[in-house]
């Protein structure tokens, strides 16, 4: 049986250099031995200092009672309690129920380092720090929103204007019309790329091949005018337009527009005999699918969609073990599906490699059914390959499904604290007015 060393609540002082605080009306009395453990610490200079010099007091204490020889501060208790466990286990933990941000501020009164910190409770603080910098770029996205006053100039207020009417569907009505219509000419497109495939809706051409029907064409086009437009003022109501060009999803927006005009320069200028023009379409065909990426831009107006890539991007390692794993299952099944079917006359089983197909398909649970064992030996090892494909795609759902949960409600949290501190900065700034006007 073992006991850890405790702060001793008592009446009076036992030995020189030991010390009474009362921390938010907690009396404590402090070691003088272990404080000097840590000497650049407060506790420690109130310890070895002397009670005949005020002065000095005064600047490490909120207050003194020179007839009980206390010293007050008025400090969180509960943090406290925390924080003196450095002079007997030199390190710290943070509590449950204690704010980290707040804690480091009382360290830093206490003239406690960092570095003390458990690795446990190092980590949750950069969490907490994060979240922190997370608030602070939303509420000066907010603010900037709200801000026009630095846009001098008329074209500086209509380059702004521009810019959140296009890019910020939040700020008013028009923009959010403007954004559901872009998502609805996405949608649109992609259907009509689908739909003018199907051989009832095409016409045939002078030359008898089947070709996309003209009502078609025209709702490509004119679908491909809007997102030029939109594309063009972006670019052009964009404040930074290194930092617009180098964007993932602008380069997929000019992707997706230019090879329409590609072929649409091509075919009016006659080059069809210069290279196959339907090998062209059929790449622009390709090409178009691309359209349906700048759904993921609405990304940054929608926690859900945020919160699915957050959660994919967390369970990265979950995924990777997940691929190693159906990897080793379906080389070793594959293999052993191999040599088990040898025996069999009209065995399907070719190749090691053309036995991947039939692993793959079996530990996914698909099941085609071009390929399958006819031995016993091959029937029983199709089992446990299904069996541990089955294994292998439920171990990472929990982790993916834990992520997805937390960051959506941390970014509800996020967004309800951004907003809340534009309030406050509000309130605060017409407080400030009002003073100034009474004066």
């Amino acid at each position: 049986m073992w006991t850890v060393p405790k702060p001793k609540y008592k009446n009076a002082l036992s030995e020189e250099g030991d010390i009474t605080v009362n921390i938010g009306g907690v009396r404590v009395v402090l070691f003088g031995d272990d404080l000097q453990r840590y000497p650049e610490s407060r506790l420690a200079e109130l310890s070895s200092c002397s009670a005949q010099n005020p002065e000095l007091i005064s600047t490490l204490c909120d207050d003194f009672d020179p007839g009980r020889k206390e010293f007050y501060f008025d400090r969180d208790p509960d943090s406290f309690k925390c924080i003196i466990d450095v002079y007997y286990f030199d390190e710290i933990h943070i509590k449950t129920g204690i704010c980290p941000i707040c804690f480091i501020k009382e360290m830093e009164f206490w003239k406690i380092d960092q570095s003390v910190l458990d690795e446990c409770c190092k980590s949750y603080l950069s969490e907490k720090e994060e979240e922190l910098k997370e608030i602070a770029n939303k509420v000066k996205a907010i603010l900037e929103d709200l801000d026009g006053d630095h846009c001098i100039t008329r074209t500086q207020r209509c380059q702004r204007f521009l810019w959140r009417l296009m890019e910020k569907p939040d700020s008013s009505l028009p923009a959010r019309i403007i954004a559901i219509a872009s998502f609805l000419s996405i949608l649109l497109s992609a259907v009509v790329m689908c739909v003018s495939t199907i051989p009832e809706l095409q016409v045939t051409n002078a030359e008898g091949k089947l070709v996309e029907h003209p009502t078609m064409e025209g709702i490509e086009t004119v679908c491909m005018l809007w997102f030029t437009a939109e594309f063009v003022l972006r670019l052009a109501s964009s404040p930074s337009k290194v930092r617009f060009a180098l964007s993932i999803m602008n380069i997929i927006d000019f992707m997706a527009i230019m090879p329409f005009y590609v072929v649409l320069s091509l075919t009016l200028l006659g080059t069809t005999s210069m290279m196959e023009l339907v090998n062209v379409q059929q790449a622009v065909q390709a090409l178009r699918i691309m359209r349906i990426a700048r759904i993921f831009k609405l990304a940054r107006h929608s926690s859900g969609l945020q919160t699915l890539t957050y959660a994919l991007k967390r369970s990265l390692k979950e995924l990777g073990l997940l691929l190693m794993y159906m990897g080793v299952g379906i080389f070793v099944f594959s293999a052993l599906a191999y040599t088990m079917e040898q025996s069999h006359p009209e065995t399907l089983f070719r190749s090691i490699p053309q036995s991947f197909w039939w692993a793959i398909i079996t530990m996914t649970t698909v099941g085609y059914g071009d390929i399958y064992p006819k031995t016993t030996l091959g029937k029983c090892n199709a089992a446990v390959s299904f069996l541990c494909g089955v294994i292998a795609i439920a171990l990472p759902i929990h982790p993916i499904i834990n992520n997805f949960v937390v960051f959506y409600n941390k970014q509800k949290v996020l967004e309800t604290a951004a907003k809340h501190e534009v309030e406050l900065m509000e309130l605060k700034s017409g407080g400030q007015a009002r003073k100034k006007s009474q004066e």
